[in-house]
């Protein structure tokens, strides 16, 4: 698989074929099992990061850079080459401690077909299911402001891939990636969480961000401008 051309699109579609000398990654299964010690020291760091006011704030931003991620490195590839690497969480290995965006690298050099069923048992099941499932036994987030991250997640993995159509003149790329996109979205746990579903999106929960000290409105924020402090959780 051509990493060199996936990277190119931007750095969450950038993926490591060999382990960092030193490196802190483990695979991600050691997570889903229940080892949340890497997790917690991850929203640890996001939240020093972004001085977030509340450690859900800290959480809900690691989950969505890392379910952006998770997205990226199948919807890349399927897009751009027709095919995803195997990414099982036993082969992916994820290391906490790096900045953003969160560093990973695959052992293994498997490729499945890159349609829209494989994404999404690869990512979706094999992955966003249990990270979900981690990051409740982190911290008091809902489940609503998890799904509402992912499906965040995969409208901005489209947006970049059609914005490196454009640039590259690569219409089939960016046809794909909306088409893919339009079936993963045809899902119980995706399809409500915002609209329309492709780079438009604009999502039907916040992600918290803007509590953060000068954090601002996300580009597909459920809100027009920054609510109060009382506001809730949505």
């Amino acid at each position: 698989m051509d990493l060199a051309l996936l990277a190119s699109v931007g750095g969450f579609f950038a993926l490591r074929a060999t382990p960092v000398p030193g490196g802190g990654h483990q695979p991600l299964e050691r997570l889903y099992a229940g080892a949340n010690a890497p997790l917690t020291a991850r929203v640890d760091k996001v939240a020093a990061r972004l001085a977030a006011p509340e450690r859900r704030v800290a959480a809900s931003i690691a989950h969505l850079g890392l379910a952006a991620r998770l997205w990226s490195l199948a919807l890349g590839p399927a897009a751009l080459l027709g095919r995803v690497p195997d990414l099982g969480p036993g082969l992916l290995h994820w290391d906490p401690s790096a900045t953003s965006p969160d560093d990973l690298w695959l052992a293994g050099a498997a490729e499945l077909p890159g349609t829209a069923a494989v994404i999404r048992e690869q990512v979706q099941y094999g992955h966003l299911v249990p990270l979900a499932e981690a990051f409740r036994r982190e911290g008091n987030i809902s489940p609503r402001l998890l799904w509402g991250n992912a499906g965040s997640a995969l409208a901005g993995a489209v947006r970049e891939l059609v914005a490196f159509a454009r640039a590259q003149d690569r219409p089939d790329v960016a046809a794909r990636a909306r088409a893919l996109a339009a079936e993963l979205f045809d899902d119980e746990a995706l399809r409500s969480t915002g609209a329309p579903h492709g780079p438009a999106f604009r999502r039907r929960s916040c992600c918290l961000y803007w509590r953060c000290p000068g954090g601002g409105l996300c580009g597909d924020c459920v809100f027009d401008s920054a609510p109060g402090s009382a506001a809730k959780d949505r």
